[in-house]
């Protein structure tokens, strides 16, 4: 079974130009980001990469935790997208994935070293991860803690 998604768009101008894009409930501005000589204007395709792979992460991270029936108190990520400029050729070189993983802190110790495991599985076992696949390199480094444990 297919899924499929569609994604409309329209740009005025040329380089320095900007746009619009409308994909379900992605509705937003476009232009090349200012540090890339652009007008600044919305979000940009190398935001939208790093923002695919870090919603595919964490939510492929949270249903991995949810079928081990490990107890989380809260997850965040910070991703960090490099884009490498040689020769005015831009190629996203790497994406690393930096997840905060408080677990309830009731749980037993063993349970702190499989949620890490996942955490790391995660990156791999993400569609859009896989879709970069020898041409980005896609890593991630967690923290796993427990919650305050109260005696």
């Amino acid at each position: 079974m297919n899924h499929i998604f569609r994604l409309k768009a329209d740009w005025n101008g040329g380089r320095g130009g900007t746009g619009r894009i409308e994909s379900g409930q992605l509705k937003t501005e476009i232009s090349i980001p200012e540090p890339m000589d652009g007008p600044g204007v919305g979000t940009n395709p190398d935001e939208m990469l790093l923002g695919a792979a870090s919603t595919c992460y964490i939510i492929t991270l949270a249903a991995m935790l949810e079928r081990a029936s490990i107890e989380v108190e809260s997850l965040t990520l910070d991703s960090e997208g490099i884009v490498d400029v040689t020769n005015n050729v831009f190629t996203y070189k790497s994406i690393t994935h930096r997840p905060l993983l408080v677990l309830a802190g009731s749980q037993k110790e063993e349970v702190l070293a499989q949620a890490e495991r996942l955490a790391y599985k995660a990156e791999s076992s993400c569609m859009i991860t896989r879709a970069l696949e020898g041409n980005v390199e896609v890593s991630a480094e967690p923290t796993v803690t427990f919650a305050q444990r109260t005696h």
